[in-house]
């Protein structure tokens, strides 16, 4: 059987730099659970960033995918099928509003598809915020409030304007009357599970009425249950967007994306203004509705809160080796549902990183000081508690390690 060593020297030989050479070579997995290709076991709380909302192999995503792909697997925007008609109206439903639903394959395309309707008003000013993220494509890219990931591809598409994230008289001076769209995420993963202020996205709805401006939410990695709601910014009150975008937890672990928008706005695209060949495919939405059958039918979003609060009670709760104060690495645990982030005192996260793999558990170092946890939604008891009974080690080795410069 093909090793750990083999399938990275063949990745190193095969695939572009571009990912630098990946953590380990994954082989199978079942539920929150992965093994390499040597055979060790670990605990899944990366979710392969959010997309796996039902962790691995879950047997509803497998009968879907299965029955759909044995009748019709594939037949471009050329001709219509049932699945994605059938998952446009379920998304609306769980929106509670009249609209259209554009399927794609990512989230940098489903911000794309936003960008482009921008740009149809006939305005051509954006604006985004600091430290977020919205994909690598050119016009995602020109929305991503990161400019180390911009500096290579300059000069991206459109005039856009950065504003502090949470800043409401910066967004306020910002936006004008030639303003096409603003674009927030309400809790900014790729940066360290920032959370929005509270009354943020309320303003910024307010803010873009008053000038005829588009109010975009990039739900990509927050939608689909992963705070304990369908979509976050539903538990902020009041706040009605033009369009949200989704994908990662949508296709439970196929590439699917949706660009998903509201009264006029979803009547902006006509007929060869967008499209791609392999959007809204019958198989990635038939694991879509599984997806959003299984949550609804296992309560799942009840789980996420109940996990997620287990989960950041028992993270906060961690004492430190010698039985005193709480390990001191642990400055708090921020995010909502099952996207934290545990925000550490000084920046030792890619050291966590790897000795949590090294300790059987899968967790990712968006930002020097955060570790971000994405389980699935259906984490159960038993896996929450084998987590937080490894992590005290990984912490305590790490910081010791790092306090003495070894």
């Amino acid at each position: 059987m093909t090793g750990n060593q083999e399938l990275t020297e063949r990745w190193q030989g095969a695939l572009m730099d571009n990912y630098g050479t990946p953590r380990l070579p994954l082989v199978r997995g079942e539920g929150a659970r992965l093994w390499d290709a040597d055979g060790k076991e670990y605990l899944d709380f990366v979710g392969g960033i959010a997309v796996n909302a039902l962790g691995h192999a879950h047997p509803a995503i497998v009968e879907a995918v299965s029955k759909q792909i044995a009748s019709l697997g594939h037949v471009s925007n050329l001709f219509m099928a049932e699945p994605p008609i059938a998952l446009a109206e379920r998304l609306l439903q769980l929106f509670g509003r009249d609209g259209r639903v554009y399927f794609c394959n990512s989230g940098a395309e489903a911000n794309e598809g936003a960008f482009k309707i921008g740009r149809l008003t006939g305005r051509k000013h954006m604006v985004a915020t600091q430290g977020g993220f919205h994909g690598r494509t050119m016009g995602a890219l020109a929305l991503t409030g990161q400019p180390g990931k911009q500096e290579p591809f300059l000069p991206l598409p459109g005039d856009v304007t950065h504003v502090p994230y949470g800043d409401v008289e910066a967004l306020r001076a910002a936006v004008t009357e030639e303003t096409a769209l603003v674009i927030i995420e309400s809790i900014q993963g790729e940066n360290g599970v920032v959370v929005s202020p509270v009354g943020y996205l309320k303003a910024a709805r307010e803010i873009t009425r008053a000038t005829g401006t588009l109010l975009v939410l990039d739900e990509v990695q927050t939608g689909v249950g992963r705070t304990g709601h369908w979509f976050d910014y539903q538990a902020h009150e009041g706040v009605e967007p033009d369009i949200v975008t989704l994908a990662k937890g949508l296709g439970g672990g196929l590439p699917l994306g949706a660009t998903v928008a509201f009264g006029e706005t979803a009547e902006l695209l006509k007929p060869g203004h967008h499209g791609t060949t392999f959007g809204g495919n019958p198989v990635a939405c038939a694991a879509g509705l599984a997806v959003l059958d299984t949550i609804a039918s296992e309560g799942l979003l009840e789980n996420v809160k109940r996990a997620g609060e287990k989960l950041r009670e028992g993270i906060e709760g961690i004492k430190g080796a010698d039985g005193g104060s709480r390990n001191p690495l642990i400055e708090h645990v921020r995010g909502a549902g099952l996207l934290l982030g545990i925000v550490l005192s000084e920046p030792l996260a890619p050291q966590v990183q790897q000795a949590a793999q090294d300790a059987g558990l899968l967790v990712n170092a968006p930002a020097p000081n955060v570790v971000r946890l994405m389980p699935p939604l259906n984490l159960g008891d038993d896996e929450v508690d084998a987590f937080l009974r490894a992590l005290p080690g990984v912490l305590d080795d790490v910081y010791g390690d790092g306090r003495s410069g070894e």
